[in-house]
């Protein structure tokens, strides 16, 4: 493999198919969503990111699939979407989140999943299967009164070339393995359908080796996305997946996901899973939160109130796991890479309140200006450029985020983890095959 990876690829130079993807994000139509998700924007903020492939999301909505069609046009007819103008050429394939509610084994299950298809005609014929259970002009991710396995044989019945995977399947509510509605294998969610699932979503709280520990996932590729409700950096890639294609078309996308191999899947770019809102267990209510050891010792009880926490994804997978922590498979093991947002480096190095402030994104738009892409600062960038570029301190925090040296103060109960400055030594996210330069993996 040469040295060009797929962080450093503009959209207009896909010779060798080595992209960075994010195929889960929402439209400006879905609840608690920004108003600026919308083409022009996505566009923008996913190249400055460093993404070549963004999901629509939302095609359910009959607004925004009109809107998409006015905004974009399909590529040599390929499946793949390019906006008919503006100065972001980034490509598109359509994409989709709905909720299925359902009764099951005497509990009601609330499960999230994302669908994609190759083109307009048949979102179309979906939406309007999908109709019939539920209003999906209400919401870019309409809820849905159906089962998980009656969905997959709807959206399947109406093409073949349909694939539909279930999102952020650890966080406890409306996910796959949740604690709240979910699961317990993927074969008690979608039951005769779920042979067709050949793929599953971590989610902001999980990564790579938490999944590897539980055996029932070795048959699906484990992919990331960042189900951004906003276009901005912090948000919109900050999971993704690098997929390598033989061309760029929707059919060799889906083919590259369905393989589960590290020659298609090349690897993974995953959030510190302590970051996410629901990585430890507790009671945001009383501030409280504690590991999977301390949680399981006090029964899920909070301490301070007496009441039951919210449960953290990292006790969740170790109720399911049937193998022991540091555990690799010997086959299907994609790379990962662990980042935080440099939106979130830089506000934490200058003592910012919020990554949207006026001076972290005068500092962040110094970075890109002279490196191109957010994932080039991060991954690639040598110390004595970034030191050209901006602040010792922002420098300091970007390496130590790319050699896994970086603390992170576990988030709990919906609430994000946030960085801690106050202990550099917290182990590692190594755990043998984390990444941390691009050289390691190109």
């Amino acid at each position: 493999m040469n040295r060009r990876s797929c962080f450093v690829l503009s959209s207009e130079a896909l010779s060798d198919m080595r992209i960075a993807v994010d195929l889960h994000v929402h439209s400006r139509y879905s609840r608690a969503t920004s108003g600026n998700m919308v083409i022009p924007e996505i566009s923008k903020y996913a190249r400055m990111k460093g993404l070549q492939l963004v999901g629509t999301g939302d095609f359910t909505h009959p607004r925004w699939c009109n809107e998409l069609r006015e905004e974009l046009e399909d590529v040599g007819n390929t499946g793949i979407l390019r906006p008919k103008r503006g100065r972001h050429p980034i490509s598109y394939v359509i994409s989709g989140e709905v909720c299925t509610v359902f009764e099951s084994g005497k509990k009601s299950r609330k499960i999230h999943h994302v669908m994609m298809v190759p083109d307009f005609e048949t979102a179309d014929q979906i939406r309007d299967r999908l109709a019939r259970f539920g209003d999906v002009e209400v919401d870019g991710r309409p809820t849905l009164t159906m089962t998980a396995a009656e969905l997959v044989e709807e959206v399947t019945s109406a093409s073949k070339q349909a694939f539909i995977f279930p999102a952020h399947i650890w966080t406890p509510w409306y996910s796959l393995f949740g604690s709240i509605g979910g699961f317990d294998s993927i074969e008690e969610c979608y039951e005769d359908q779920s042979n067709k699932i050949l793929a599953a979503e971590t989610g902001l709280s999980s990564d790579p080796p938490m999944n590897w520990r539980f055996s029932n996932l070795d048959r699906v590729a484990i992919i990331s996305n960042s189900d951004a409700h906003s276009p901005w950096p912090w948000r919109i890639g900050r999971e993704a997946t690098c997929v390598n294609l033989n061309r760029l078309s929707y059919l060799e996308l889906i083919s590259a996901i369905s393989t589960r191999t590290s020659a298609r899947i090349e690897l993974t770019i995953e959030v510190n899973p302590a970051y996410g809102k629901y990585h430890w267990t507790g009671h945001r209510k009383c501030g409280f939160s504690v590991p999977a050891p301390d949680a399981i010792k006090l029964k899920n009880i909070c301490p301070k109130c007496r009441r039951r926490m919210t449960k953290g994804v990292d006790l969740r997978v170790e109720e399911l796991a049937d193998r022991q922590e540091g555990f690799i498979p010997n086959s299907g093991c994609t790379s990962f890479v662990g980042l935080l947002p440099l939106h979130e480096v830089i506000a934490t190095a200058t003592g910012s309140a919020e990554p949207s402030a006026k001076s972290v994104w005068e500092k962040y738009d110094a970075l890109i200006g002279k490196f191109g892409t957010e994932f080039k600062v991060m991954l690639d960038a040598p110390r004595g450029d970034l030191l050209d570029a901006t602040d010792l301190a922002i420098v300091d925090l970007v390496l130590k985020v790319r050699s896994n040296m970086l603390s992170v103060t576990p988030g709990y109960d919906g609430t994000y983890g946030r960085i801690d400055l106050g202990d550099m030594k917290q182990k590692t996210l190594d755990r043998t095959k984390s990444k941390s330069r691009l050289e390691d993996f190109v």
